[in-house]
Formats: C-alpha cells, sequence, structure tokens
C-alpha cells in the first residue's frame, strides 16, 4: 500500500412522533423505511474505478468551522459539519487530496476531518461511543506536514489494529494546531499503546512530545460541565 501511495504522489436526531397506526402497520412502515434507509446507504456506497488501487475501507472527507467569539453551545455541531465527499481507492482520495487547502493555509477555528464512510466525527457515533482519541498539539507550521502523514499511514493501515480506527482530526487554531486519531475501544490499553508508538514513528515525533489519551466520554462530560458553567454564570 505505501508503494501505491508513494508512487501516486509523484503526481468533530429527533424523534418523530406517529400517533396513527396499528402496532402491525407501524412495524411494517419501519422496516419499509429501513429497508430504505439500507438501499440509500448502499447507493451512496463509493467503488473503486477500473484499474484503481482499492483501499481497505472507503472514508470520507468532513469540514467543520466555528465562528469566533460565538457560544458553542448555540450551534448544532452536527449541522456545522459539512461532508465533503468520499472515496474507495487511493487515486480517488489524491483527487480529493491535490485540490483541497493545507491545515496550515487554513484560518481561524477550523477542523478538517477523515473518517471511515459511514462513521460520523462525532463522540456520540456508535462507532466511535465507547472509544477514545490520541491528541497531538503542535506548534505552528506543522499541520500539514503531520496531517498529511497521518492520513497516508490511516489509510495505507500503518497502525496494524486490525478495524479499531475509526478516523482522524486536524484542528487548526490561533495560537496551536492539533491532531487526533479516533479508535473504537478505550479500554484496550494494548491497542491504544500500538496507536501512541506507531503516531509518534509516522509524524516523527521528538521522544518529549507530549501526547494526551482523552476517551470520549470524559469529552462529553467535560463539554457538558463547562456549558453547564456558563450558563449558570450567564457568561459566554
Amino acid at each position: 500500500m505505501n508503494n501505491k501511495f508513494d508512487a501516486l504522489k509523484d503526481d468533530d436526531s429527533g424523534d418523530h412522533d406517529q400517533e396513527q397506526g396499528s402496532p402491525k402497520d407501524n412495524e411494517k412502515e419501519k422496516l419499509e423505511d429501513d429497508d430504505k434507509e439500507q438501499s440509500i446507504t448502499r447507493r451512496k456506497m463509493v467503488v473503486p474505478g477500473p484499474g484503481e488501487h482499492p483501499l481497505q475501507y472507503n472514508y470520507t472527507f468532513w469540514y467543520s468551522r466555528r465562528t469566533p467569539g460565538r457560544p458553542a453551545s448555540t450551534q448544532s455541531y452536527e449541522q456545522n459539519i459539512k461532508q465533503i465527499g468520499s472515496f474507495a481507492s487511493v487515486e480517488q482520495f489524491w483527487r480529493f487530496y491535490s485540490h483541497m487547502i493545507r491545515p496550515g493555509d487554513l484560518t481561524g477555528h477550523s477542523d478538517f476531518h477523515l473518517f471511515k464512510e459511514g462513521i460520523k466525527p462525532m463522540w456520540e457515533d456508535d462507532a466511535n461511543k465507547m472509544g477514545g482519541k490520541w491528541i497531538i498539539r503542535l506548534r505552528k507550521g506543522l499541520a500539514s506536514r503531520c496531517w498529511e502523514n497521518l492520513i497516508l499511514a490511516m489509510l495505507g493501515e500503518q497502525f496494524m489494529v486490525g478495524e479499531e480506527i475509526c478516523g482522524a482530526v486536524v484542528s487548526v487554531r490561533f495560537q496551536e494546531d492539533i491532531i487526533s486519531i479516533w479508535n473504537k475501544t478505550a479500554s484496550d490499553q494494548a491497542t491504544t499503546a500500538r496507536i501512541r508508538d506507531t503516531l509518534r514513528r509516522v509524524l516523527n515525533l521528538p521522544p518529549n512530545t507530549i501526547m494526551e489519551y482523552k476517551t470520549h466520554t470524559d469529552s462529553i462530560k467535560a463539554w457538558e460541565d463547562f456549558h453547564g458553567l456558563v450558563n449558570a454564570s450567564g457568561g459566554r
């Protein structure tokens, strides 16, 4: 897989109440809705083109940006995150990536996300909710190189942890940039240790680089505690 990349490179729901209908009718409607949803999902799955090099998993690029100074609690994160597109092969990846702005050239409070197709870059997603992420804070000027190295390693299956990897995020902030890689099972210490060691290697990080592992349940609790305090104080 690395050779393929090298060769080609030279070129973050509401409930609907239904008051009408018998249980059987509702069950039938639910089955029909599920069938429709599955068929839409099947239709949307991208496939490699003729002669292209397939990836082990399909992936989707996402982008999000938050207006500075606006309280995050008034914005819906899910509505704010935009899907850029999905790909299934090395060649399709490069078609997207070669036209995307590099993280180091982004301004403000912006994020790129690259997740396996079908997984939303949200803590609450079924694939993410029992997991966590390794976080590395970078000084300005390093984000573009580190992001590229990280996603190429992820697409090339260099982490060697089976289906554990969910996706990766690069977060551009005013004073620093942050990259993170998300995995499914926070309690699996052997897996998180392997991801940490691979991350350190593929990013060529100095030995003294601080790496933090944070579970998504901790992230959710910290977010809720923070916004609880803000709301209680009437602040922004």
